[in-house]
Formats: C-alpha cells, structure tokens, sequence
C-alpha cells in the first residue's frame, strides 16, 4: 500500500511532471485540491475513484482531518492513492503533514514535487523572482499568516535584499503594504498581483506598495493570487508574453468529436484560449466491407475519420497500403491528406478548398472512369452527383457514421458563457442543437466551410465568421484574424 503525495503544479495541463501524469494514470484512488483543473483530472483511469477535497477561503471547506482519514482508509484497503495538491505539496501545501499521518499510520508514500505557483506564476507573467542585477535572492511567504495576524518578522522582511513572494495574500494587500513600508521597504517599490497564474484568464496588475491596495480594489482581484514585491515586478512589464497572445482572454467551445478535438483544442490553448471541449459528435464504424478496388481508377477519401476506417478495413482482410498500388488516390484537403499519409500514402489530389465543390474542380482535368468513395454514411451527394454527371461510375461505401454525444449538464451551462463555439461540420451543428435544446444565444458562432455556415443558417443562426481554409487550422487562423 502507497499514497503519492503529488504535486500538479500551478494549473497550466502542461507543467505537470512526467511522474505527476503518470501516477495520475494508474491510480485508483485521488483526492484532489480545489484548483485541480479538469484537464489533469481527464487523465485518470475512467473506473478511478475521483473526491474532491479542497478547501477556498472563505468559502466550502474540506476538513483536513477529513482528508488525512481518507488517505489512510484507502491506502490501507491496498489501493493506490494519489493525494493531488495543487503547486508543489511541500510548499505551503500542508504535504508534511499528511505525510506525518502517513509515517504514524504506517503506511508507505513518496512525495512528488511539483512547479511552484511562487516561480511560475511570476514567470508567466514576465516577471523574473530573482535577477542578477536587482535581486540575488527570494522569500517565500505566506499571506496567510499576514491576513490573521500571526506573528511575521516584518522587521527582516523588509530588509531582505531581495524579492517578496506571498502567496493566498490578496485578503491581506493593504496590511502588508503597510507593514513592509512602516519598516523601511520604498513606498514606491514595484508590485505585481499576479491572477490565474499560468492559466488561460491569467490577469497581472502592476502597483507600487504605496498605490497596491488601492489598485487591487479598483481592478477587483482576486484569489487565486500570488503577490511579488521588489524591483524584479517591474520587468515584467518589459517581458510580459502570456497575455499578450493573440487569443488570451477568450473562452472558446470545440465541438469535434472526443478524438479528434486535442488537436484544434491544444492550438487554441497555445494561443492563449481557454477552452470548453464540448464533444456533440462521435463517429462510429460500420465495420464496412471495401469493394474490389481493382474496378476504380480513383479512390475519393472524404475524411480524416474515413482515412482511418479505410485501413481499419484493409486490416480486417489482411491486407495493407499496398492494395493501393496503382489507383489515384483523392483527399477532402489537407487534414485528410495528412491522415492518408500516416499510413503511407501520399494522395494525388487536394483540393485548395475542403470541400465537395473544391474537390470537383480539382479533378476538372483528371481522366476518370470509375471512381470509389469512401465517407461517412450521412455525407452530402454533391461529391456523387457532380461526377456522375460527368459519365463517371461512382460507388459509395460507407465506413462509419456520425451520431450525438449527449452533453453533461454542466458543459451546457458552460457553453453559455464563451465567447465563441467553433463548429467543423454540419453534424456539430445538428446536434449540438438537439443536445443543448438549440443554439446558445449568447456566444458567438465560428464556421469552418459553406456547408456548417449553411446548418448554421437552418438553425436559424448565421455564422459570425467563416474560415477560409476550410480546416481545422484555418478555423483557428480565422478566429485569430477576427481579433
């Protein structure tokens, strides 16, 4: 029997530790903080036994007697417990002492540390804690202590050559302004607050200790918050990069399938999004047999979901990309042409636009006789039609198809507060609509093609914007040119 104590870090998915990801995998059992983001907690084990005990000032609390007989009860009953704390659990994360309960109660753990909110808040927001030139050292310290009354050394506080971390200090802004002043710290020497630290709301506002409580009032913040006091605050202004990327502050909902939304979503994140995944597709396959292909001279694959069914099918009577020697293969654009090429193939024909009609006019000059197509069982006849109307034999399989994803509660009401919804086809649209009871009125609509503008327009919406390149990245581009 094992508890992890494991550090997730400050909140941003990617500054999880290799190890951190990994006993979060394999665990049967995590108790987890407050501020443990749903991304990290998607990475458990689906049977995995999920319980919240957090704790917020000032708001529903967790008892910490609570939390140390859950670690023991579950520990002992030979599961494997991770104790999930936000930052790192050794600083201010009472990790000690739930590692005492552990020692006392004879159970083995280890501890995991993880990126304090102390260091990476600051850096996300430019500001470096130490600096060769301005700060050869750095304190850590809780606000905690400041806000209660508890005795702090002020004195040596305000002393220290170096920088000032509080952490939880927000409730205590004006007390430790004037503590650090009345005991020789500059009034005017440089503050930053910073919010969200290393998440995608993160919000910094720059001060002085004279002018911070005032300030912190006037902006409204709030915890989470970690406070840097001293000369480095004030580079951040110089280094500040997170919010400075072209999505920061927008809260943008991806509709694609489970599978096929990382992609789209890990983008919108790199740009500073953040992002509600609102999956009301998944594709399933029909387990379809693929005719003689020997009979065709083109193979059309209308999807990066039909690539993949393509080979599933090819595997299924032992066969592999080698059958396809010989046929001039067509791709629905880039996104399906990069999925043909995972697998060995390099299509002959993409399209400029993603679309039927592009793909028409694509193959305007190529010498077809018979054509196979291979593509969802609901897909449009454009495709079918326009080549038979040029003489040419068309067979239609389908491999898979698209069916509703029923929406969480809580993802309905959350759709309700972004700012965009990106749709990347005609079926998100559809049932998203029946999912959620119609379009939400609220946020803003983002098309990736003529065809989900126009299911759009069905539902008596139209689409706000429209990509031009009819994929998923040119979506992504549409949204960062709306501004």
């Amino acid at each position: 029997m094992t508890a992890f104590l494991v550090g997730a870090g400050p909140g941003d998915p990617g500054l999880l530790t290799v190890r951190a990801r990994d006993l979060i995998a394999r665990a049967d059992v995590i108790l987890y903080d407050l501020l443990i983001g749903p991304e990290i907690l998607a990475g458990a084990r689906d049977d995995a036994e999920l319980i919240f005990v957090g704790k917020q000032g000032g708001g529903a609390q967790v008892p910490q007697a609570d939390t140390n007989a859950l670690l023991v009860e579950h520990a002992r009953a030979g599961r494997e417990v991770v104790r999930l704390k936000g930052g790192d659990p050794f600083v201010f994360g009472r990790g000690s002492e739930e590692a005492e309960v552990l020692r006392d109660a004879g159970v083995r753990f280890e501890i995991v540390p993880g990126i304090t909110a102390g260091i990476a808040a600051p850096a996300y927001a430019g500001v470096p804690v130490t600096h060769r030139n301005v700060a050869a050292g750095v304190a850590f310290v809780t606000g905690h202590q400041a806000r209660d009354g508890a005795d702090l050394d002020w004195d040596a506080l305000a002393r220290f050559p170096g920088t000032l971390v509080f952490y939880m200090g927000v409730r205590a802004l004006e007390r430790i302004a004037e503590e650090l002043t009345a005991h020789g710290r500059p009034a005017d020497e440089p503050v930053a607050i910073v919010e969200r630290g290393t998440m995608a709301d993160q919000r910094t506002t720059h001060a002085t200790l004279a002018t911070v409580a005032a300030r912190a009032i006037e902006v409204g913040v709030s915890a989470p918050a970690v406070t840097v006091v001293g000369p480095v605050a004030a580079i951040g202004l110089q280094l500040q990069w997170r919010e400075l990327r072209p999505l920061h502050g927008r809260r943008i909902a991806v509709t694609r399938a489970r599978a096929q939304s990382s992609p789209l979503a890990a983008r919108l994140r790199d740009l500073g999004a953040e992002v509600v995944e609102a999956p009301a597709i998944r594709t399933r396959s029909l387990e379809a047999e693929l005719p003689m292909l020997a009979g065709h001279d083109l193979l059309v694959v209308s999807s990066p979901n039909g690539a993949s069914e393509l080979f599933g099918a090819l595997e299924r009577t032992g066969l592999d990309a080698r059958a396809l020697a010989g046929h001039r293969v067509a791709a629905m654009g880039p996104g399906t042409a990069r999925a043909l090429r995972a697998h060995g193939i390099s299509a002959d024909v993409v399209p400029e636009r993603a679309v039927a009609e592009g793909l028409l006019e694509a193959l305007a000059d190529v010498p077809v006789a018979s054509a196979l197509l291979l593509r969802a069982r609901e897909g449009r006849d454009t495709l079918p039609d326009g080549l038979r109307a040029r003489g040419v034999a068309v067979t239609v399989v389908a491999l898979y198809e698209t069916v509703a994803e029923p929406l969480e509660e809580e993802t309905t009401h959350a759709l309700a507060g972004v700012d965009w919804i990106t749709f990347t086809s005609a079926s998100t649209v559809r049932f998203l609509a029946e999912a959620a009871g119609g379009l939400p009125a609220g946020p803003r609509l983002a098309s990736i093609g003529p065809a989900t503008s126009a299911a759009l327009r069905e539902h008596g919406r139209e689409a706000d914007l429209e990509a031009t390149e009819h994929t998923p990245d040119g979506l992504v581009d549409a949204l960062v040119d709306h501004g």
